[in-house]
């Protein structure tokens, strides 16, 4: 019996052209659309220099098949919101008026007045706002979260939106798809067996969707009739239930801000809640429940700033880069995790240099030890800049927000990494109103009270091991 040997040089040249066509396909396809070049540069290399592994790889992670989808969907939120018109002028210095202009081109959607904007510390006083809330909705109910436990704080969760759904009002519940956990969440469970329609964004189990995984939801809102929000840092779980008389508390738990919303921008909410939930089920929210007219509340303008991998690409960023441009006096910036791309970076040493005074509060101790370690090293190239950099004691402290010269703030879900600038679906609203943001200069003095400042020569006096363990957790900077 004669047996078939392949020559293996022919075997070499097929695998060779296989691998030049793919490495030379993931090329083009970077080449065409990748923003930034370096990231270009970067996936090319990777798929020429690592055969096979550098093309799945980019596959996975290097592509972004949610913008054209996310954009014909957006199309519904834009019809259904409050219609985008001149942009109102607040009641602030010409800098901030000048921000208010530019925010209104980032955003595509108007600066609104007459908005009352109440400032909720941590779970202890938002979830029983929140619940309250629920338990006395009459039409419909509107929740994303990043996370949902399956804790006492969940429980309750679930519990009031299955009591809201089975006495008749319409409730929409979605979950990100990695947050709240990939297999099926025991709070999910528990209200699809009731009944209640909810979904996880951008969850699948078909590997050619995979790449999807890489983008999450991060948004934290809550609409209740259409008529009042909450929106912040806060995810569901009892571990952001802090108790404020305990000096020391218990390990694992979590600091962070929320506010509730009444007045027009809580349509801007109900927007952008639209957008994902038709993005991921198809169903258009497009019925009156969930629009009502909505009259003045209080004197606050703000605006919604919804950002992700998809239309809202890099409208946060231009945002917070802007902020940092029309800044005179003082930015503050509170955020959990601070990894900044370099125009960022630049632009906070450029508002340093023209006098402004930036103060960053980032925790002493992470969630997660890589992120410690990253955060470090990026710090240790802003130690000549003179930033006014502290960390904050334990508990963890996850609040996202931001002040410019006691009159324009901003707190959302974003961190200050380039995860949640280029990756993650985030909502985050801006406030024009001195006497708000007043009461987040207050707040963030209360913290850096607690904190303890950096000593930038500290950075490089650690052990050199340490240092590049750090710079090595800071090349995943686009992933972390």
């Amino acid at each position: 019996m004669v047996s078939f040997v392949w020559p293996s040089g022919w075997v070499e040249g097929v695998l060779a052209l296989i691998h030049i066509a793919i490495a030379g396909t993931v090329t083009a396809h970077a080449l065409l659309r990748k923003y930034d070049s370096r990231a270009a540069l970067g996936w090319i290399a990777l798929a020429w220099l690592s055969p096979g592994a550098g093309a799945l790889l980019y596959f996975l992670f290097g592509i972004n098949r949610v913008e054209r989808r996310a954009v014909r969907i957006g199309r519904l939120e834009r019809q259904r919101a409050i219609p985008p018109g001149a942009t109102a002028t607040p009641p602030v210095s010409s800098n901030i008026a000048t921000l208010a202009q530019i925010g209104g081109r980032i955003a595509d959607g108007p600066l609104l007045p007459g908005n009352n904007v109440e400032l909720l510390r941590g779970g202890r006083e938002a979830f029983p706002r929140m619940l309250a809330a629920i338990d006395g909705a009459k039409k419909s109910i509107a929740l994303a979260s990043y996370i949902f436990r399956d804790d006492d704080t969940g429980s309750a969760f679930t519990t009031a939106l299955i009591a809201a759904h089975k006495r008749g009002v319409a409730v929409r519940v979605l979950l990100d798809g990695i947050g709240s956990g990939y297999i099926l969440p025991a709070p999910l469970r528990r209200m699809l067996a009731a009944g209640v329609p909810a979904e996880r964004f951008l969850h699948t189990w078909v590997p050619w969707r995979m790449p999807f995984l890489n983008m999450r939801n991060h948004k934290k809102l809550l609409i209740v009739d259409g008529a009042h929000a909450f929106t912040g840092g806060l995810n569901i779980g009892s571990e952001y239930r802090l108790d404020p008389t305990c000096e020391k508390q218990k390990p694992g738990k979590v600091d962070d801000v929320h506010v509730r919303l009444e007045g027009p921008a809580v349509q801007q909410l109900m927007g952008t809640f639209a957008r994902d939930w038709g993005f991921t089920t198809g169903e258009a929210l497009d019925q009156s429940i969930w629009w009502p007219r909505l009259t003045e509340a209080g004197s606050v303008f703000a605006r919604g700033i919804p950002s992700g991998p998809d239309a809202d690409l890099y409208k946060l960023e231009a945002l917070l880069g802007a902020a940092l441009a029309q800044a005179r006096r003082r930015v503050r910036i509170v955020t959990p995790y601070f990894l900044p791309d370099q125009r960022l970076q630049f632009a906070l040493v450029q508002a340093r240099l023209r006098g402004v005074e930036v103060t960053i509060l980032i925790p002493g101790k992470c969630d997660f030890a890589f992120m410690d370690w990253a955060m470090r090293a990026h710090l240790q190239f802003l130690r000549n800049a003179n930033i006014a950099f502290h960390f904050s004691p334990p508990p963890f402290d996850h609040a996202k927000l931001m002040t410019v010269d006691g009159q324009w703030s901003l707190i959302g879900s974003s961190n200050w990494d380039v995860r949640s600038l280029r990756l993650n679906f985030e909502f985050d609203l801006e406030c024009y109103d001195a006497d708000f943001t007043a009461r987040l200069d207050a707040l963030i003095d209360e913290r850096l009270a607690r904190s303890h400042a950096l000593d930038p020569e500290s950075l490089l006096a650690r052990p050199k091991w340490m240092q590049l363990r750090d710079s090595a957790a800071r090349l995943f900077l686009p992933y972390l």
